[in-house]
């Protein structure tokens, strides 16, 4: 035994050290030094699903039915192989939409539904009340093993306020408003809460694992020895079979698996966690194995902890839920059993403070808030500061939530084992993921089905699963478990329609998520969604294509500043709403708040900013009163997307188009510095040295020269290309023969030809009917492409081919090289500015400007130019000029 004092007093004390952490987690991030920007605090955090079940609970499981408890565990780690594709998406869409608990996530998507809303908000609280019970049990149940002899049971007080259980629930009532709803924040962030939680799943931990090794090794002579005994026993061998001596429950291990997998994300608290804690996505990297580690860790010695005791205390004399606790005392360490309580204390918190704080949030938003803005006093345009309102509904709300689980514990509490317990709520979150999942990766999903299939889900878990956990807890008549009601067979809540064969677990979930699916799929297809259903479902299934660069707004109407400003205020405050618009302001490049252009993207800022606060359904409420709105049709919704993608498809290409630039002007600056530095080298040296020969001086001049003329050249053709870009060329136009145009041409580079060995042919008509056209402008195009066909050929092996062909329609000139080629996805490139292609050194020369401008000429005059080439087959730049 140990004293209750001590027990109260360490408990106590474990407490202000974890609100120590969450304080420490909120004055960093007042700071901005975040201290849960960390992969490893969000993994550690995401143990909040171990909860007292997990400390305590398990180790009973066990001990009845050996390795059925793995099943539990088995399925978060199997969903966290879907984490990256699921989970990300999720937080993706809260972060982009500022949405802050499950309820909002559902209630968005299908429209910013309120009653939507308030549905999930309902079934949340009622399928978490026994999981909150559970934690009281757990609690209480330690507490009484600790300070009562071996095998003797708490005493029920005989007046309620004279419970301890009662006490404890209300001081972690208080304790979870301190550490959740000291402050309002419009992103719904608890960076202090993330910390403790962080630091309690080690404690926790720690704990456990300590009580598994002494246990283990101290007791026993490892897990080889606690196994070779218990087969060894008749009545313990079986524990350590699948089958355990009858046909193996394929039904049930898959039915416990898939509540597992669905409630590690759809429980309250772990969405708050896993989303909407998440400071950045990528942590999920790094959780989708830290996490499943931590789960093996905690269960690793559960076994063995069920078997010893088994094995110590006998079958049947010691509650083995209790064994973490009992052990140790037996053993006379009591220190172990105090440290071994506290852990199963912090496992226990650790739920109650994050399920208390995402319920609280929810009831806040999506039940109590609607209500009230519908009164004259909060409604619309009346004035006030509601954030004090909105913490105290929420404080109100986790004083209210803790103390239906207290009453739950009194009802059932100890009539089911503490999994039982916590199957029962599991059931109950598992209703929510055919809306969610659909809706994010289906976009024919409705409101009106999502309503229905919840409606049917819940109504199914209530008639096949609550009400039955109520009946055999005996405070309501077992007569319907048996015979049906008003004595119909086939309506009995744990053999509906006659099915049987499954466990009551089983059975519940297959119904429930049979009605649930069912009726969600049908309503959606029969019924076509609203406008405002089908722009939500297209910003939820699209948000990685609608959220990289721009995403459309989905609103029309007129809206003020001033309106808009004075509400936002109402929620957030007067000064954290200043800030806001204030940064808002210079995002969109004004100077002052009245500046601020009262547009769609105004309200969607205002609108998501009060989400994080009120919720969205409430949201959408106020900012309506405040606007004047014009309904949007489901043809506005796609007239908006278009143009929502246009944006997006011009910004990549702005982006494109800088890049383009920066290339073009690192070539510009590097053709622009190598004659610069050649005519600086060489007149410093003559200048140097006055004695230099003749010879040698006039060579150098010869150089300079050459590369004048090369900075005139460069200088002419951007130049040149600005002036045909702007509409300012200069064109003088006159009747041009083309034969006289390529021979010219032709001419020009013979010279270069020779000397680098590359034969140059020509193929010509005897005459040509005349062009109208600038003929200085033509030689240039020419010239162009012969100098490019120039420094792509081999040296002594090239060969260029010029032909011109006639036609009535004009004329095609042909320019065609035996040189690397270009390969066809590269076709469309040669002719965008600032694009170079490699010779065959591997280097680049010239500015890319060449091209364009040859194919800007050839268009001014009607005609066009295209390229022909395979690679490392050659290439033939052709352009065709009408008549």
């Amino acid at each position: 035994m140990v004293a209750p004092a001590l027990v109260v007093g360490v408990t106590l004390a474990y407490l202000l050290i974890l609100f120590a952490v969450a304080y420490f987690g909120d004055k960093r991030a007042e700071a901005g030094r975040s201290v849960i920007a960390s992969p490893w605090v969000y993994a550690l955090s995401m143990a909040v699903y171990c909860t007292a079940w997990t400390y305590f609970g398990s180790v009973g499981r066990a001990a009845n039915a050996g390795v059925w408890f793995l099943p539990i565990y088995l399925g978060p780690m199997l969903a966290m192989i879907l984490a990256w594709l699921v989970v990300r998406k999720m937080i993706r869409i809260a972060k982009t939409y500022r949405i802050t608990s499950i309820a909002d996530f559902v209630a968005s998507r299908y429209g910013k539904s309120p009653l939507l809303a308030g549905l999930v908000t309902l079934i949340t609280v009622v399928g978490i009340v026994p999981y909150i019970a559970l934690q009281l049990k757990a609690i209480a149940s330690g507490y009484a093993v600790l300070t009562l002899p071996v095998g003797q049971s708490m005493a029920t007080p005989a007046d309620w306020w004279a419970d301890g259980v009662l006490y404890m629930a209300l001081a972690l009532a208080g304790f979870t408003i301190v550490v959740g709803t000291r402050h309002l924040e419009s992103s719904e962030r608890h960076e202090g809460m993330v910390a403790a939680i962080a630091f309690e799943s080690v404690v926790k931990l720690l704990a456990f694992l300590l009580v598994g090794a002494f246990v283990t090794y101290g007791m026993f002579g490892g897990m080889g020895d606690i196994f070779s005994q218990a087969l060894a026993q008749d009545n313990l061998k079986y524990l350590l079979a699948f089958d355990q001596g009858q046909p193996f429950a394929y039904s049930q291990w898959f039915t416990l698996t898939l509540l597992a997998m669905l409630s590690v994300v759809f429980l309250p608290r772990q969405f708050q966690v896993m989303v909407v804690e998440n400071v950045d996505e990528r942590h999920l990297r790094r959780a989708v194995w830290v996490f499943p580690l931590y789960l093996l860790l905690i269960n690793i010695f559960v076994l063995p902890i069920a078997l010893g005791g088994l094995l110590y205390f006998g079958v049947d004399t010691v509650d083995p839920e209790t064994f973490v606790l009992s052990l140790p005392l037996a053993q006379g360490h009591n220190w172990l059993a105090l440290v071994a309580f506290v852990g199963g204390v912090s496992a226990a918190t650790g739920m109650v403070v994050v399920e208390a704080i995402a319920v609280s949030t929810m009831v806040c938003n999506d039940l109590v808030m609607p209500l009230l803005l519908r009164t004259r006093r909060f409604g619309e345009r009346s004035g006030g500061d509601l954030t004090g309102l909105l913490l105290g509904i929420r404080r109100t709300a986790i004083v209210l939530i803790l103390l239906l689980g207290y009453v739950y514990f009194h009802l059932a509490g100890n009539t089911y084992a503490l999994v039982s317990i916590g199957l029962i709520s599991f059931a109950a979150v598992a209703q929510f993921a055919p809306a969610v999942l659909g809706g994010m990766y289906w976009k024919g999903g409705t409101r009106n089905g999502a309503l229905a299939g919840l409606l049917a889900g819940f109504l199914w878990w209530t008639y096949t699963l609550m009400l039955p956990s109520l009946a055999k807890s005996g405070w309501v008549s077992a007569d319907f478990l048996e015979y049906g009601p008003l004595g119909i067979a086939w309506l009995k809540p744990e053999a509906f329609l006659g099915l049987v064969g499954m466990d009551n677990l089983s059975h519940a979930l297959f119904w429930s998520l049979f009605a649930n699916i069912s009726a969600y799929v049908w309503v959606s297809l029969w019924q076509r969604p609203a406008a405002r259903e089908a722009s939500q479902a297209l910003l939820f299934v699209d948000v990685f294509q609608r959220t990289s660069v721009a995403h459309p707004v989905f609103w029309q109407g007129q809206a003020k500043v001033t309106d808009l400003l004075h509400l936002t205020g109402r929620f957030l405050g007067e000064a954290k709403t200043e800030r806001l618009f204030a940064d808002y302001a210079q995002q969109v490049g004004v100077y002052d708040i009245g500046q601020i252009p009262a547009d769609a993207k105004l309200v969607h800022f205002v609108e998501t900013q009060l989400t994080g606060a009120i919720g969205s359904a409430s949201a959408r409420v106020m900012v309506a009163s405040v606007v004047e709105e014009e309904a949007l049709e489901l043809d506005d919704v796609m007239r908006i997307l278009e143009e929502a993608s246009e944006l997006r498809v011009a910004l990549e290409k702005l982006k494109s188009l800088d890049h383009l630039k920066d290339d073009f002007m690192s070539s510009v600056t590097h053709e622009l510095r190598t004659p610069l530095t050649s005519i600086r080298a060489l007149t410093e040296m003559m200048q140097d040295d006055p004695e230099m020969e003749l010879e040698q001086r006039q060579q150098f001049l010869g150089i300079v020269v050459a590369e004048t003329e090369r900075l005139s050249r460069l200088v002419n053709q951007v130049l040149d290309m600005a002036k045909i870009e702007a509409g300012h060329a200069e064109w003088h136009n006159s009747d041009v023969d083309m034969r006289e145009i390529v021979q010219q041409a032709v001419n020009s580079v013979a010279g270069t030809c020779r000397e680098r060995g590359i034969a140059l042919q020509t193929e010509l008509p005897p005459q040509l009917a005349p062009l109208r056209a600038d003929a200085d402008r033509l030689v240039q195009v020419v010239l162009n492409l012969l100098s490019n066909a120039i420094k792509f050929v081999p040296e002594g092996s090239g060969k260029i081919d010029v032909r011109v062909r006639d036609s009535a329609a004009g004329v095609t000139v042909e320019v065609q090289d035996n040189g690397m080629g270009i390969a066809p996805d590269k076709h469309a490139q040669v002719f965008e500015k600032f694009r170079q292609v490699e010779n065959a050194a591997g280097s680049q020369q010239g500015t890319g400007l060449g091209l364009p401008i040859s194919r800007q000429i050839v268009e001014h005059f009607g005609g066009r130019m295209w390229l022909a080439s395979q690679a490392g087959r050659g290439a033939c730049f052709s352009f065709f000029l009408p008549r």
